[in-house]
């Protein structure tokens, strides 16, 4: 890959995306599969003004074998260092940059069972910090591409050619190309008018159906907004939480979704893909679902905690956004919710509550946001997918016809 290309989107990550501020520092997290760019995205922070850049790289089959030897008790518990990391985070702010890299079947034949448990049980130990964290520091989500990655998007490819056209694909869908700040200065304006557009209608329920069965109305929370493209801190630091990102996303009531739910493409959780799935919502949570393949998975993360069977998220993404223009599927929620509409089980977004940095989270949730250890995204965009809007004063308007935007 040119090099030029890359440092133009290391660039990007630290600017658009993260956005560091002088003096601040910057935790990384990524895989082993592209330390080269690492070192690259790691020299534009200090550029940009980073304080200091911390990175941790992780390798998946490290990960598998401490799930599989590890007891549920060590898994679980929340060591002194770990703890230390944590308020580190909540007292200094750093910017969170994570690289995604791995593989799509990753953790296939490790024990969900156990990795499941643990996590319940980690959740309300980590969870005030987070909540402290929330709405205050910039994060943000890129990749870059893993061997094994590839070859699952690229499977008749030789691994160096995979890779190649990996990168061209990721580089390609975060609009690198050209002059990628002044990309993304526009794509974001265009996101934020089109969120104005969504929050003058006063929107109090979405209407879903495709040919492939889906028949689902989700209620609105009156305070809620649509958001898109970048967001702001509580101190008032802009930046890009995902590149690429083609959403318009809003947090719904957690007790309002009627109806019958199919997937379009596969989910990747927890290293497992999902595949060919549907849910049936009764005042807001999953009664019943099924998946062709790995429905024991699906089952596993519907029932995670009590906000797991709970949407968190209403996403509008156009069938022919640039991510599904490329035909390919990525098998990474990152590029695969960005293709096509996509809906979320589990926790919601407090910055989709209008003046959110005056409320308290007990405020938040209590308006009807979700709560939830778990926030997974799955496509349920399709090419004749409609989107209708119902608004609080009874008017319909069609949001989305033939799987894009109706305006």
């Amino acid at each position: 890959m040119q090099k030029n290309r890359l440092r133009k989107y290391a660039r990007l990550i630290a600017r658009m995306g993260c956005n560091v501020q002088k003096g601040q520092d910057v935790q990384v997290n990524c895989g082993i599969d592209q330390p080269e760019f690492v070192a690259m995205v790691t020299d534009e922070l200090y550029k940009a003004g980073a304080r200091r850049v911390m990175v941790d790289f992780s390798y998946q089959p490290l990960s598998k074998l401490h799930y599989r030897h590890c007891s549920l008790k060590t898994l679980s518990t929340l060591e002194n260092f770990e703890e230390a990391k944590l308020q580190y985070a909540v007292e200094k702010l750093p910017c969170r940059l994570h690289l995604m890299s791995a593989d799509p079947d990753g953790l296939k034949g490790v024990n969900m069972d156990k990795l499941s448990r643990s996590q319940q049980i980690l959740y309300p130990l980590t969870k005030g910090y987070r909540d402290q964290l929330d709405g205050k520091q910039q994060w943000c989500i890129a990749a870059v591409p893993g061997v094994k990655w590839a070859k699952k998007v690229f499977p008749g490819e030789r691994a160096g050619t995979a890779v190649e056209k990996l990168w061209d694909a990721i580089l390609s869908c975060a609009r690198v190309d050209d002059d990628p700040i002044a990309a993304w200065e526009k794509h974001n304006a265009d996101m934020q008018a089109r969120c104005e557009y969504l929050n003058n209608l006063q929107i109090d329920k979405l209407v879903y159906h495709s040919a492939n069965g889906t028949d689902l109305e989700v209620g609105m929370i009156p305070d809620a907004v649509f958001c898109g493209g970048g967001e702001t801190t509580k101190g008032g630091v802009y930046f890009n939480p995902n590149i690429p990102t083609e959403e318009c996303f809003i947090s719904p009531d957690k007790t309002r979704a009627e109806g019958i739910v199919y997937s379009s493409l596969p989910l990747s959780y927890r290293g497992q893909l999902i595949e060919n799935f549907w849910m049936r919502f009764e005042k807001g949570a999953v009664v019943e679902a099924h998946a062709e393949v790995n429905d024991a998975a699906l089952q596993q993360m519907i029932h995670m905690d009590e906000g797991a069977s709970r949407l968190g998220e209403c996403a509008l993404v156009p069938f022919n956004s640039p991510i599904n223009q490329t035909g390919l599927l990525f098998y990474n929620t990152l590029f695969d919710e960005n293709a096509v509409c996509h809906l979320a089980l589990g926790r919601g977004f407090a910055d989709t509550i209008r003046d959110h940095h005056e409320k308290s989270h007990e405020e938040i949730h209590a308006l009807g946001v979700n709560e939830s250890m778990i926030h997974v995204d799955f496509m349920i965009g399709t090419e004749d997918l409609s989107v209708e809007a119902v608004c609080r004063d009874g008017k319909r308007v069609q949001i989305f016809k033939d799987g894009t935007w109706a305006w």
